[in-house]
């Protein structure tokens, strides 16, 4: 049985149990079991009518929705191929990306989105919008029959480019089922126990409840969403990044997959509102935060655990409470390394950071914490289930196994240069302990090579900096080439505190690794633009190429100081 009537199944099962909602105007909108199949069965009508081929691409442009949910089901039950875009990206990132698979149709979540497309590229492929289908209301399909096999191409994700254009990531229906069996698994593990984390008297039903802010264009994000259909979860939307925090409130969840920026804002946010909060609650975080920290380095005082015990009942709960809901039963991190400071901060809590490693090339996964096991600050944990992965050259992770993708679309000779041997060779330098967790270490492409032959990757330096840094909002080490490292620093903040960061951290560094001069850049660098990517990675080509004269000015001046 393939994934999709997994899930099919799945949901006629589930029958008038609420599966999707969205939060308006801090209102629920819910959507049965009994509905989505109902909307699904609609938009295979719809796409019936079109008279498109088995195989021909769906390019789906649209913002997070119940709707988008149903397109996307509709399109791979009718042996389509969909191809998620990013609805923030400019038009002309888009008409790159479509050009290069060039759908048959482009459906819209809204007709603004479509008007950007054809105004950006007139001969653009038909389109059309969700409120067209969905509002007819044509249905049910004559043979309904599912039309997926496991080698089908079931999507095509566009990677986000940080040193070039995008490619187009194929995943077959093989990739997908394996991956969604493996993350159900590990989700059975977390909720083993049916107990409410911090009131072991009170039990969670047998629905699991869950919040999704992240972009479904995303192979991470989609794999989640994919996962709750197939286990009859609750599955809550935010439509409005500006309400994450309320809305995460609302939705209760019992866990939810995150990326490091959102994670790391909610500690600070915490850090700042006990501050002006000041008084006892101040006092005993404080010192219970002091203590935990020592616990972990191995350093506990006398009066540790009275801080800690104290923290557990009178601070923690409420934060708890107030941050993320009262259900919470674990969070899960993706996307990029998470800083050890703020998963020490969620262990403190008592809420543990399971954290994923993955590319899509790899359907989103090739590592996952395991629940059952003791959770490793600042590591990824262990392959799943089925996957291979070991240290080739350079310290590069290589991976094998049912999650690896057949191929780049209309590019062989990129799809050679990563498969090799039955290898995938992700580009990610790593390293693995004894238990076989797995710590992400850096890009290779990203790898600073100085004018002595050192070669350095510039994330963990960058970590370091920001750490020491309030108000950074980025940091890039650049370098390649010159006699040493200097960095470029976003945000509202001064030099003088810029120099004070690095004379912290550059004494922790061998002498080729410190930075040694910095430019400060006021405004972030954003997806809009142009310097990162759809999901918020640096694109270090081009913000060298753009801050080319400031780089140069910035050596120029040590040179005559």
């Amino acid at each position: 049985m393939s994934f999709l009537e997994q899930i099919v199944a799945r949901l006629e099962r589930s029958g008038d149990a609420v599966v999707l909602q969205e939060l308006r105007d801090g209102q629920p909108v819910p959507l049965t079991a009994r509905q989505l199949l109902a909307q699904v069965q609609v938009a295979r009508a719809y796409l019936r009518r079109l008279r498109l081929k088995k195989g021909d691409r769906c390019a789906l442009l649209a913002h997070n929705s119940m709707q988008w949910v149903a397109m996307d089901l509709a399109v791979m039950a009718e042996g389509l191929t969909a191809v998620p875009l990013y609805a923030r990206q400019s038009p002309a990132e888009l008409v790159a990306m479509m050009k290069d698979c060039w759908p048959s149709v482009i459906a819209c979540g809204e007709q603004s989105l479509a008007d950007a497309i054809v105004e950006a590229w007139p001969e653009a492929p038909p389109h059309f919008c969700f409120e067209n289908v969905f509002t007819a209301g044509r249905g049910p399909v004559e043979n309904p029959a599912l039309t997926v096999a496991e080698g089908d191409v079931v999507t095509i994700i566009y990677t986000s480019g940080t040193s070039g254009e995008a490619k187009g990531v194929m995943l077959n229906a093989g990739n997908v089922g394996h991956m969604l069996g493996c993350t159900s698994g590990r989700l059975d593990q977390l909720m083993r126990d049916r107990t409410i984390l911090g009131d072991p008297a009170k039990t969670r039903p047998g629905q699991d409840a869950v919040f999704h802010y992240l972009p479904f264009c995303f192979a991470g994000s989609w794999i989640m969403m994919l996962t709750c259909m197939l286990r009859g979860n609750k599955l809550t939307l935010n439509t409005d990044l500006g309400k994450i925090a309320a809305e995460m409130r609302m939705a209760a969840p019992e866990y939810f997959l995150n990326v490091p920026a959102l994670l790391e804002r909610m500690r600070k946010a915490v850090d700042e509102q006990l501050w002006k909060t000041g008084g006892f609650p101040l006092k005993v975080y404080t010192k219970a935060k002091g203590a935990w920290v020592r616990r972990q380095e191995g350093k506990s005082r006398a009066g540790d655990g009275f801080w800690l015990g104290l923290a557990n009942r009178l601070v923690f709960p409420t934060i708890r409470k107030k941050m993320i809901g009262g259900k919470l039963r674990a969070l899960i991190c993706g996307s990029a390394p998470l800083s050890l400071e703020t998963q020490l901060f969620f262990m403190m809590l008592g809420v543990p950071v399971l954290q994923v490693y993955g590319l899509t090339e790899t359907t989103a996964i090739c590592t996952m914490d395991d629940p059952d096991a003791p959770i490793i600050p600042g590591r990824a944990g262990p392959p799943i289930s089925g996957v291979e992965m070991k240290i080739a050259e350079n310290a590069e992770i290589v991976v094998r196994g049912p999650n690896i993708f057949p191929g780049y679309w209309s590019r062989p000779e990129e799809t050679a240069k990563v498969l090799r041997d039955g290898w995938f060779h992700t580009g990610d330098q790593g390293e693995v302990d004894a238990n076989g967790n797995w710590k992400i270490v850096g890009r290779i492409k990203n790898l600073i090579i100085l004018g002595s032959g050192h070669n350095i990757a510039p994330e963990p330096i960058e970590d370091k900096i920001l750490h020491e840094l309030p108000g950074a909002i980025q940091v890039v080490v650049v370098g390649n080439g010159r006699g040493y490292l200097a960095a470029l620093v976003t945000g509202k903040v001064s030099g003088e505190k810029t120099q004070a960061a690095l004379d912290i951290v550059n004494p922790g560094l061998p002498h080729y690794k410190q930075v040694r001069g910095f430019h400060l850049v006021e405004e972030a660098f954003t997806i809009e633009s142009g310097l990162l990517t759809a999901n918020g990675k640096l694109k270090r080509d081009l913000i060298a190429e753009r801050f080319r004269n400031e780089i140069d000015a910035m050596y120029q001046a040590a040179k005559t100081a």
